[in-house]
């Protein structure tokens, strides 16, 4: 195996280019140990590698098929997502992106929301490199007012200027944000757009009519493909904790990861790291890969996977459920998922085999302040699935549209093919195989939050 990292060489404000390096030969370490140091290093820096997978794609990967536009700008998306947005896992359909991928390193970013009216949902979340949601701008923290907001690095000290309603902190240099915009049905798009027309970001320099600090050095950015997320985790996290510092409450860990050679800059595999600790690594690698597919496999909801460190604090297998399952994810006080990865009598959803229905009571809805949807995705590739009708979900801006039972209650039909052209409006197209729904409660209730309201069953039609 060829051992290879990139590192930053060059010295501060000049080009910064990416060079192969040699690390001294690995700490001595039994294979015993090796393998469990990997498993937890691993479910701590894949959600890293997934964000950095959907970075590329959308910012750094100009000729790539997902590409969106460079960092530290708002790139508007014009539409809901579809099967062929593949740069991330289990997007959601409801509501047109904009995206805000920033480099802090050289000075803050200022980002302005607009004000908008009332009864519709608009949020920003952010995340950092290690995919904790660090915070929201929008509705629910806000009100949709709008205003100035700085968004400052780990290294940044200046001076607060006035008219900034609020400024967040984000610990490490490189990071995620994402702007969603409700959609109320076909005929809003126009009014999405021109929302999307008022998100703002710029640097705090140009915000303030000040000369521009020295630039961060250019960073050569590893290409990575979907098919290398996995093998080669730890190769991409080397490149990436380059971007994250050391937190205190984190350093005996990542002193630890030191030992395997999970290091920033560092080379992967480690040189004078012999066979038979190298196969306990990748037996360790895989010992979490198996950890993280099988809580996927029985996880059904967001509640407790997605949140800023603190809330994330010492379980680094939820972040990593959280990633494999669908990436950016809300914290649950924004919207919460309730996930069907099986049926009423436990079996994995399948549509290329069988029909399905839900069914919600008249008065039993999903409980929200913004809405809510079910999504059909591929069971295996969690991408939203093509069909004759391109409907990707079902929400509560198309409740008008649905056909009730007589008793009021609503039934939804789960299947490959068509119900018939009667019940084709609860119609939600599935794959001809494997299925997963997920459903997304935008501001739920309380009483969703706390298990007082619950979704319906997933019914195998026999």
């Amino acid at each position: 195996m060829v051992a290879q990292s990139w590192k930053k060489s060059a010295a501060p404000g000049r080009s910064c280019r990416l060079v192969l390096v040699g690390l001294p030969p690995a700490a001595a370490i039994t294979p015993a140990a090796a393998r469990k140091t990997a498993h937890d290093a691993y479910l701590y820096v894949y959600p890293m590698v997934e964000n950095y997978f959907s970075i590329y794609a959308w910012a750094i990967d100009e000729n790539g098929g997902q590409y969106k536009g460079p960092m530290n700008q708002v790139n508007n998306v014009a539409r809901v997502f579809g099967p062929e947005d593949t740069g991330v896992v289990t997007p959601n359909s409801d509501t047109p992106y904009s995206y805000l991928i920033i480099d802090l390193r050289a000075e803050p970013i200022m980002v302005t929301l607009p004000s908008i009216e009332k009864d519709r949902y608009y949020s920003l979340q952010l995340v950092d490199l290690y995919s904790h949601n660090v915070d929201y701008l929008g509705t629910r923290r806000e009100g949709n007012e709008g205003g100035n907001f700085l968004i400052a690095g780990p290294n940044w000290d200046g001076k607060v200027p006035k008219g900034i309603k609020r400024v967040v902190r984000i610990e490490t240099e490189l990071m995620f944000s994402q702007f969603r915009t409700q959609l109320k049905g076909a005929d809003d798009l126009p009014n999405v757009i021109r929302i999307q027309k008022g998100y703002k970001a710029q640097p705090l320099s140009a915000f303030l009519g000040q000369q521009a600090p020295a630039v961060a050095p250019a960073i050569e950015w590893p290409p990575i493909t979907r098919d290398q997320i996995v093998p080669e985790a730890f190769r991409y996290a080397n490149f990436l904790l380059q971007f994250a510092p050391v937190i205190a409450d984190e350093s005996e860990m990542r002193a630890k990861f030191e030992e395997i050679g999970i290091k920033a800059g560092g080379i992967w595999p480690p040189q004078g790291l012999d066979d038979e600790t190298l196969g306990a690594i990748m037996a360790g690698q895989a010992d979490a890969l198996a950890d993280i597919d099988a809580s996927v496999a029985k996880t059904t909801s967001s509640l407790d996977l997605f949140g800023t460190r603190q809330d994330l604090a010492g379980r680094t297998l939820a972040r990593a459920v959280a990633a494999r399952m669908g990436l950016y994810g809300n914290t649950a006080v924004e919207a919460l998922y309730p996930a069907f990865p099986a049926d009423s009598d436990g079996k994995p959803l399948d549509t290329g085999s069988n029909k399905y229905t839900i069914t919600f009571a008249a008065d039993q809805f999903p409980p929200v302040d913004a809405f809510w949807s079910l999504t059909m995705y591929d069971g295996k590739t969690r991408y939203l699935v093509a069909n004759p009708i391109h409907r990707y979900l079902l929400n509560s801006p198309m409740l008008p549209d649905f056909v009730r039972n007589g008793d009021g209650t609503v039934t939804f039909y789960i299947s490959h093919e068509s119900p018939g052209q009667k019940l084709e409006p609860n119609w939600l197209p599935g794959p001809d195989g494997a299925a997963w729904l997920v459903m997304r409660l935008y501001m739920p209730h309380p009483e969703a939050l706390n298990g007082k309201w619950t979704p319906p069953q997933i019914v195998r039609v026999k």
